[in-house]
């Protein structure tokens, strides 16, 4: 029998809808009784394609004893996560301050009368093991808790409250210097720089503001990277070369395997330090923001050809596999598929990997041999027995590698690549159960829509548009910008999630910045053949969507944007700005960034008066912390090297090609005949330019400056 999750949009949701636990969505009514009947809260965070998750719902949430002990002693709680990113991230930053560290599932205990938590952890087993107590054992000793020892757990939940409370009041800090900025991209470097052991995540806001940092000559450095933590004889860091680190970073995506080289797509990270074997589920925000890195790297001179392929196999993987008939992407895919139809789970990775006998046995000898001179191939594999694909060395793939892999695509999807232009979701395991699929099972798509990761899409398919001059790139972000654009609004406030027509959830922070910031990616690319017109409707978009985000969730007493609204906060311990970067880059970095974007196109200071306020709200954060924030310091870059070119738009056509990280390109037909350009460097402009010649090189000084 279903539970109330049965009535669910959410995929993450469904997925529990048959556990006999008796699961309540984040409501009011959940919570009115939990207070009633004084129960503490479990609540669950996870999201559709998070493995241990799925773990966890197949075997803790579908005991029958767990689930009667959970009913009748607590009330359950199940929140997805994408749809509620606000909810998350105070429970999260609470769980970590319990023991140290977090991740989904995220399973915690709250008091019901103030919902403050008092006990968490993350994957929970039905028996002991890994060290772990069984859940119903933790059950019981928690409830035993809460009924019997008031004075402890008040002081328990005092202390996390204050401290929720604490992070939320952040010291503002006005010291905006060129120092500070070099600081926070040579730790970015530092993070960013190759490692002996532990997973492997993209980590794309480190990348760019290490991209960014190697403008600069203190933090360019001259190590190609470093061997050790710190120098034995002085006890200090060694120097990094910033861009080496970046350019790193790119080829490790481009050839590991954590990128899908038979049908494109990135996976969410490797479970090993040789970015060989990925977490095998692929998220759309991860893909959109790996797409612009290398388009960037691309654009700054680093024109690896694995770089332009994987952008290549990604937009088919897109078109293909992650874009609605309407024109937005999809969300995700998930780790596991199904083997043959009648199995009763999963198994993670089966759709992408290869056992040595299969790939004898659809590849002749000759291309097998050749397809194993480029990439990781063996009787043993590397992962389970089978074989996850990486390169094994950069370059363009000979022709008889590319037949091997044509034969791999087809025996993965019935059909070569060149015939398969669309193939449908399995929209939950009974689809992928069900449906003749002409060769292997795929896994299932969450293919609700998500604004923050459709801007993030858009983004990246805009700057991979322009450098490679790719309007089919242009015309896909496009749509999926025009479908948002349409359809996103109600009562009129931009709203986070669309379930195939059905617009839910106030958006938040992230939607309304990453939205912004794709609609000026937009006004960018426009110039790119020239399309003055569309360049002008993004530019308005953005400026309308811009006063409705400053509205609703600027903090005019502090700077800074609030995660949620303030009709949409009343049942938050904390209204927290958001200044971290996690695997999305923080809404206040993007933020800050679009301000200063907003106030070259539009000559208008008030949004520079804003971006500098939001910096100094943030100012202590990027001093004392700036591992967390590498977005802010992309923003500080913005803000100190804001640089605005005025040209004739079909000279703009070669110029947004170009790494110019801190400029922003607008047409302007009404120069004068002798004058091709402008470079205007934050409230300065330089001496017109006479030349093509000279506007470049006015722009690349602009973009070298330190101070």
């Amino acid at each position: 029998m279903s539970n109330r999750l049965a009535r669910a949009q959410s995929l993450y949701l469904q997925k529990h809808a048959n556990n006999p636990v008796d699961w309540w969505p984040w409501c009011d009514e959940a919570l009115a009784i939990a207070q009633q009947e004084h129960k503490p809260i479990f609540l669950s965070i996870g999201y559709s394609s998070c493995h241990w998750c799925t773990v966890m719902e197949s075997e803790a949430f579908s005991d029958a004893a767990i689930a009667d002990y959970l009913n009748s002693h607590f009330l359950p709680i199940k929140v997805d996560r994408e749809e509620r990113p606000d909810i998350d991230s105070i429970y999260m930053q609470a769980l970590q301050m319990m023991v140290g560290q977090g991740g989904w599932p995220l399973n915690i205990f709250l008091s019901p009368d103030d919902l403050v938590p008092f006990y968490g952890g993350t994957y929970f087993p039905v028996e002991p093991k890994y060290g772990r107590p069984s859940f119903l054992q933790v059950l019981q000793a928690l409830r035993q808790y809460f009924d019997t020892e008031p004075d402890k757990l008040g002081a328990v939940k005092a202390e996390i409250l204050e401290n929720l409370q604490r992070s939320a009041a952040l010291p503002a800090n006005q010291d905006l210097s060129q120092a500070v900025l070099e600081q926070g991209c040579e730790v970015s470097a530092r993070i960013l720089a190759p490692t002996r052991t532990g997973n492997q995540f993209p980590m794309i806001p480190y990348a760019i503001a290490t991209l960014r940092g190697s403008r600069f000559a203190a933090v360019a450095g001259t190590a190609e990277s470093r061997e050790s933590a710190t120098d034995p004889e002085t006890g200090e860091e060694p120097q990094l070369n910033s861009r080496v680190v970046a350019t790193r970073r790119g080829t490790d995506l481009a050839l590991g395997g954590i990128f899908d080289h038979v049908a494109g797509g990135f996976h969410r990270y490797t479970v090993d330090a040789t970015w060989t074997v990925p977490h095998f589920e692929k998220m759309l925000y991860d893909n959109g923001q790996i797409m612009e890195f290398l388009a960037e790297l691309w654009s700054a001179g680093e024109q690896e050809p694995a770089f332009e392929r994987a952008i290549a196999l990604t937009h088919q993987w897109l078109a293909r596999e992650m874009t609605a008939p309407e024109g937005y992407f999809y969300a995700a895919q998930d780790a596991d598929s199904f083997v043959i139809p009648n199995d009763v789970e999963p198994e993670e990775g089966a759709f992408y990997v290869w056992r040595y006998d299969e790939l004898q046995a659809l590849l002749p000898i000759q291309t097998l041999t050749a397809l194993s001179e480029q990439f990781t191939i063996s009787v043993a594999g590397n992962f389970e027995g089978q074989n996850v694909l990486q390169r094994l060395q950069p370059g363009t793939l000979d022709e008889p590698a590319e037949t091997g892999l044509a034969a791999l695509f087809e025996e993965r999807y019935g059909q070569p690549p060149a015939a398969v232009m669309t193939f449908p979701p399995a929209r939950n395991n009974a689809v992928a159960k069900s449906h003749p699929w002409p060769k292997r099972i795929p896994a299932v798509t969450d293919t609700k829509m998500i604004v923050a990761w459709n801007s993030l899409m858009i983004s990246g398919l805009a700057r991979a548009a322009a450098v490679f001059d790719q309007r089919d790139y242009y015309k896909m972000a496009a749509c999926a910008a025009e479908f948002i654009l349409q359809n996103q609004w109600m009562a009129g406030r931009l709203n986070r999630l669309n379930y195939e027509g059905t617009v839910a959830v106030p958006a938040q922070s992230e939607d309304y910045a990453l939205l912004i910031k794709a609609l000026l990616d937009l006004h960018q690319v426009a110039n790119r053949w020239p399309d003055v017109a569309a360049a002008a409707t993004w530019h308005r978009h953005a400026i309308d969507i811009q006063a409705e985000f400053d509205q609703g969730l600027w903090s005019a007493k502090v700077g800074g944007y609030y995660n949620t609204a303030n009709d949409a906060s009343d049942r938050l311990l904390v209204r927290e700005r958001a200044y971290q970067d996690s695997a999305i880059p923080s809404a206040n970095g993007i933020a800050i960034s679009n301000l200063v974007r907003l106030a070259l196109l539009t000559e208008d200071l008030s949004y520079l008066d804003r971006a500098d306020q939001g910096l100094q709200a943030f100012g202590a954060v990027m001093s004392q912390m700036p591992r967390a924030c590498p977005s802010l310091f992309t923003a500080l870059d913005w803000f100190r090297h804001a640089t605005l070119v005025k040209a004739r738009p079909q000279l703009l056509s070669t110029l947004v090609t170009q790494y110019s990280p801190t400029a922003l390109f607008k047409a302007d037909d009404t120069l004068p005949n002798n004058i091709v350009g402008l470079v205007c460097e934050g409230l300065y402009c330089k001496a017109p330019a006479l030349d093509e010649a000279m506007l470049r090189s006015q722009l690349h000084s602009s973009q070298q400056r330190s101070g």
